[in-house]
């Protein structure tokens, strides 16, 4: 497996121009808009998006990416960086990868126009630019992110997620962005819809797998990934190796999850119970085999590409996504 600095080095170039293009992207006429969007660019995470955006770009055309694949990963970012605001401000969360988020230092209100403004940034480029199919490869994911978090929102509420349930969740709430990416990426360089489909599908089942990952995450080792774990029984979500032991486990075990998770979600002991329970009965192993499976099917998509430094590198980041230590 190549490392996260070799997968970088391939789209090293691009990423340079595309910081230039996105800052730009960003600039407007009010100096307290300007000083909060540049907060949020300092604090920015591994950009995996944008990473994904140029790699299947450059897998499709001879390594080369065109004016609109720039377009597209500007688009990506803007969209994903409006959605973790309005997320912060719902989750009424202080923190955003370590430092304070937007709604922490300049209150919700400001947090949510922030969030709007970013959205609506990301519409304009695309309309500017005449990228209209880009507009509807965004506008899609959008609009599956909003239904996904409203049908866990729902579901939550009864603890009846069943596996079937909880895939419809993560593919909108999730897997819709990444396969975003990857559909923009090639829509940059190709109008063959079967490519950009098949594309599509392969960001799809990557971040299915993503997910799966942080769902396992929940119940590691803590101080090894920088976060406390259990944080999705505090929250009451229902992830694939909790309702894998719902599922499989003895009546009394069920009670046992379900108790805990609808009445001690908040406590301390009764968490690290449930989490006992969930990788005694085999759940947290369920879900990586889930996962491997769902990572090989993606990576199947790519066999008909031609070899190439950025088809290698694709490869890669999907290995990291599944992979990662954090």
């Amino acid at each position: 497996m190549i490392s996260v600095d070799q997968i970088k080095d391939c789209v090293k170039n691009e990423m340079v121009i595309f910081e230039e293009r996105f800052k730009e992207s960003l600039k407007s006429d009010v100096a307290l808009l300007d000083k909060i969007t540049l907060y949020v660019i300092k604090r920015q995470g591994k950009q995996m998006r944008p990473m994904f955006v140029f790699l299947t770009a450059k897998a499709l055309n001879n390594n080369q990416v065109s004016d609109s694949t720039y377009t597209a990963a500007s688009m990506i970012e803007l969209l994903h960086t409006a959605t973790l605001v309005h997320d912060d401000v719902v989750d009424d969360s202080n923190e955003r990868r370590g430092f304070f988020s937007v709604n922490a230092l300049w209150k919700n209100k400001i947090a949510v126009l922030v969030g709007d403004y970013l959205l609506s940034r990301g519409l304009l480029l695309s309309v500017d630019k005449n990228e209209f199919r880009l507009l509807q490869i965004v506008s899609t994911a959008v609009k599956e992110m909003s239904e996904g978090e409203l049908l866990q929102i729902e579901k939550a509420r009864k603890l009846d997620i069943t596996e079937e349930v909880y895939f419809d969740i993560i593919r909108q709430k999730t897997a819709s962005l990444i396969a975003s990416c990857c559909a923009a990426g090639a829509a940059s360089v190709t109008n063959d819809e079967a490519t950009i489909a098949k594309l599509k599908r392969f960001g799809e089942l990557v971040g299915l797998a993503f997910q799966i990952k942080d769902d396992i995450f929940d119940y590691g080792d803590g101080d090894k990934i920088g976060k406390p774990t259990g944080n999705d029984i505090r929250e009451r979500k229902m992830t694939l190796p909790l309702i894998y032991a719902l599922k499989t486990g003895s009546e009394e075990i069920r009670r046992e999850l379900i108790n805990i998770v609808k009445n001690h979600n908040e406590e301390g002991k009764h968490i690290k119970r449930a989490i006992q329970l969930v990788v005694d009965s085999g759940g947290v192993k369920y879900a990586y085999d889930k996962m491997i499976v769902i990572k090989n099917e993606a990576l199947a998509l790519l066999d008909d590409l031609a070899d190439s430094e950025a088809k290698t590198a694709l490869i890669g980041l999907v290995e990291y996504t599944v992979y990662r230590d954090k």
